[in-house]
């Protein structure tokens, strides 16, 4: 009850004492409990520290204060929750592998899909994590700031996107909380219910929960090493009407492959023919050559939207990220966040803009290249050495995308691994239509990939 071996306060303790008494029926609804004064005398506390045990009780919703009259208990009754509508059960229902990589359960985890945090272990930027002060200390207003974002690290991230031949206009770029809230602000912005969305198979997992909350009708469009198969594209055009196609350029998540050129100019020229917007995910930009072909640069920010993030190469926790795109566009999905989040933090903003401007996080993106490059290739080394096949990347990324022989059973294997505490990310979680996957398949974070329980496991489950 007290969390391990820490020492509660007087407060905790009177706190936990009601509570248990609650808990145990010594208390009625609504019954009046000592003043204020006579329980401070009862616990041998003071009058402050009896007022504060009191508070945090009515804040639980254990007790009820009474202008005048004192603190009387609440009425406690059970009442059944609602039942979540069909389209509710089905997003939360595919998000079970996401809810694992926030809970953690597992202790060998090749099903991650985010940096390991020892990766940050020795890294410069771990001080500056740990430091209370900012690399440059300035004023800080404690409002609410622009919905907007940091007005600095906007512009330095438009400098920084000019790298990639990415032109963007002051009003053009929205910080976010990263991709999955960027991506949450355009389907809240260009669908409504009934609407039709492609997505890549394997893509993307949460996007697909995203999309049936949105109560979205969802086609899935299949992608190779190169990018999206444009004949099958083409082919599904023909049969439906989509408002976007959601792809990620580069570093693919799941398959860790990228567009090519040609697969580039094809999707932009099918997107001017029938219409459609293209969202481009490049969660990974930051640490893969700014000469890739990107999407936002091919069509100057006119019929694409980009995506980036620091989560993923910077901490998982500190949820920081941007869309750039038509400032049309931009200005009514920097409405929709002030509507529903008000802002993003300018105090995360503020940290990673300081991180930029002082060369640390430039420094930080050389050793986590250098990490991702040689976990990439042991890893890529150990699954072949099983024998299993291994999706082939043009550039190293985080992911691998295994596939297995015709007589595994993705489920079985989960089960299994599960017994062991290992975390797979199966591959059909990353199909919109899960019964378009052909082979059985996994994803494969590379920081993971070689690591002895793992192999362990495999080299026993396939023989």
């Amino acid at each position: 009850m007290n969390g391990g071996n820490r020492k509660l306060s007087r407060v905790d303790q009177i706190v936990e004492k009601v509570a248990l008494m609650l808990e145990a029926g010594a208390y009625k609804p609504f019954e009046r409990l000592p003043s204020i004064r006579q329980a401070a005398r009862e616990n041998g506390v003071s009058k402050n520290t009896m007022a504060e045990a009191y508070d945090r009780l009515v804040a639980r919703g254990l007790l009820e204060a009474r202008a005048g009259s004192g603190y009387y208990i609440s009425q406690v009754r059970a009442v059944s929750p609602p039942l979540p509508a069909p389209h509710v059960t089905a997003a939360i229902d595919g998000m079970s592998l996401l809810r694992e990589q926030l809970e953690r359960h597992y202790e060998v985890r090749p099903g991650d899909g985010r940096p390991p945090p020892f990766w940050m272990e020795g890294s410069e930027l771990r001080r500056h994590f740990a430091n209370a002060k900012a690399p440059f200390p300035e004023a800080i207003e404690f409002g609410y700031g622009s919905s907007w974002g940091y007005g600095p690290l906007r512009d330095r991230l438009r400098m920084q996107l000019l790298e990639r031949s990415i032109q963007v206009e002051p009003e053009g770029l929205l910080l976010t909380h990263g991709v999955n809230h960027g991506l949450d602000l355009i389907i809240r912005h260009f669908t409504e219910p009934g609407d039709t969305v492609f997505v890549e198979e394997p893509g993307y997992y949460p996007l697909f929960s995203k999309l049936t909350f949105a109560k979205v009708r969802i086609v899935g469009i299949r992608r190779d090493r190169d990018g999206p198969d444009l004949e099958d594209l083409t082919a599904k055009l023909a049969l439906h009407r989509p408002k976007m196609f959601v792809t990620q350029s580069h570093g693919h998540n799941p398959t860790g492959g990228s567009l090519s050129p040609s697969r580039s100019f094809g999707l932009m020229q099918l997107a001017e023919r029938w219409g459609f917007l293209l969202v481009e995910n490049d969660a990974l930009g930051d640490i893969l050559p700014a000469t890739l072909p990107r999407l936002a640069a091919l069509d100057e920010l006119n019929r694409v939207l980009y995506l980036g993030t620091f989560s993923k190469t910077l901490s998982s926790s500190l949820r920081c990220g941007y869309v750039a795109g038509n400032p049309e566009i931009v200005r009514r999905l920097a409405d929709i966040k002030m509507i529903t989040l008000v802002n993003s933090s300018e105090h995360v903003e503020r940290f990673v803009f300081n991180l930029i401007q002082a060369g640390h996080y430039l420094r930080h993106l050389r050793r986590l290249k250098g990490r991702v490059e040689e976990a990439y290739k042991a890893a890529v080394d150990a699954m072949e050495t099983l024998g299993l096949a291994v999706r082939e990347c043009s550039i190293p990324g985080f992911y691998l995308w295994v596939e297995f022989p015709e007589h595994v059973d993705e489920q079985e294997l989960c089960a299994a691994a599960s017994e062991q505490s290992i975390f797979i990310s199966p591959g059909f979680v990353f199909y919109p239509q899960r019964e378009h996957r052909r082979q059985a398949a996994m994803r494969v974070n590379v920081a993971h990939g070689t690591d002895p329980r793992f192999l362990a496991f495999l080299r026993g489950f396939l023989n």
